[in-house]
C-alpha cells in the first residue's frame, strides 16, 4: 500500500543579484583584498573552502598566472564591482608567431616584427618585450594613476614583473588614495552563458578600456548607441581621435566588448534588452550591442 505524506517544506524565495550595466565613475578600494579587507573593505566574509583569494595559479602550459582583482566603488552609490585582469608569465606573441608586443617605461604598449621597427616616440622610453595582460593592466593604471604628467622625460609607470609572479601586489596596493590617483570611468557589462540549453548571466566589467571622469558626460551629450555615429568615428584618423571616442571604437569594434551594454549611465540591467537571453528582433540603432 502506497503510504505519502508529511509535513509540507517552507518555500525559500531567493534575490535574484541586481545587475546593472553602462558606464560609471569609480574610485578604487582595494587590489586583491585579503579575507580581512574582504570584512572591512568590500562588506564580506570569504568561506574557508572559498577560491577567491587565490590569485596565484598555472596556466595549462605550466606558466606561472596572477589574477590581479581591482575593486572599483561608484562614487554616487557606494555600490562595489570587480574588474580582473589576468597575467601569465610568457611574452606576448601574435598567432602567427611572426610580431612581439613591447612595452616601454610608462605602459605604452606597441607591436613590431623587430625592435629596431619600433616607432621613435615609443622607442625613446626604456622597454622590453611585454607579457600576456600587461597592456590591459597598463591600460587602466594610466586611466587611474592620471595625476602623473605621462609627458614627462622623467615619469616611469613600471611594475616589478617578478615581484607580480610571486603574488606581489603592494606596489599597486600602495596608489590606493595616493597622489598620482583618480577616480576612473568603466563600463558595466552583463556575460551571458549558454550551456546544457540553460542561460546564465552575470556581472562582469570591461577590462580592455577605462576612461577619465570628465569623458562621462560626453555619452550624456551624444547618442553613441547609433551605428551612424559610430561609422562617422571609424572615419576619423586615430590621432584625431578623443578618448571617448577611441573608447567608442575601441569596444564597439571586431575585438571589442562581447557582453551585452550600453554607452549610457549606469542603469538597472533589463534582460528584455538582452538579445542573447531574449526573443526580440535586432533593430539597427538599438543601445545595447
Amino acid at each position: 500500500m502506497s503510504n505519502i505524506g508529511g509535513k509540507k517544506k517552507e518555500q525559500q524565495q531567493f534575490d535574484a543579484p541586481v545587475r546593472k550595466v553602462g558606464l560609471f565613475e569609480a574610485n578604487v578600494v582595494a587590489i586583491n583584498p585579503d579575507a580581512e579587507e574582504c570584512k572591512n573593505i568590500l562588506g564580506f566574509e570569504p568561506k574557508e573552502d572559498s577560491k577567491t583569494l587565490e590569485y596565484l595559479g598555472t596556466s595549462q602550459d605550466g606558466n606561472t598566472t596572477l589574477r590581479v582583482d581591482v575593486w572599483l566603488e561608484e562614487v554616487k552609490s557606494n555600490e562595489k564591482f570587480k574588474v580582473t585582469f589576468f597575467l601569465e608569465n610568457k611574452e606576448k606573441i601574435n598567432k602567427d608567431g611572426t610580431k612581439k608586443q613591447y612595452i616601454n617605461s610608462i605602459g605604452n604598449c606597441s607591436w613590431a616584427t623587430d625592435a629596431n621597427e619600433l616607432p621613435s616616440w615609443f622607442a625613446s622610453r626604456e622597454y622590453r618585450v611585454a607579457f600576456t595582460g600587461e597592456e590591459e593592466l597598463y591600460n587602466f593604471l594610466r586611466t587611474w594613476l592620471g595625476n602623473l604628467d605621462y609627458r614627462d622625460a622623467e615619469t616611469t609607470l613600471s611594475l616589478d614583473w617578478k615581484k607580480l609572479m610571486k603574488g606581489n601586489v603592494k606596489d599597486l596596493k600602495d596608489q590606493i588614495d595616493g597622489e598620482w590617483c583618480t577616480t576612473v570611468v568603466a563600463l558595466a557589462t552583463v556575460k551571458t552563458v549558454i550551456k546544457d540549453e540553460e542561460t546564465k548571466e552575470y556581472q562582469n566589467i570591461y577590462n580592455k578600456a577605462f576612461l577619465p571622469a570628465y569623458s562621462l558626460k560626453q555619452f550624456r551629450n551624444a547618442d553613441f548607441s547609433n551605428s551612424k555615429t559610430i561609422d562617422v568615428l571609424r572615419t576619423k584618423k586615430s590621432k584625431d581621435l578623443k578618448p571617448h571616442e577611441r573608447f567608442v571604437i575601441n569596444v564597439t569594434g571586431e575585438y571589442g566588448c562581447k557582453d551585452y551594454f550600453i554607452l549610457k549611465d549606469l542603469k538597472e540591467y533589463n534582460p528584455d534588452d538582452n538579445l542573447v537571453s531574449s526573443d526580440k528582433t535586432i533593430v539597427e540603432d538599438d543601445a545595447g550591442y
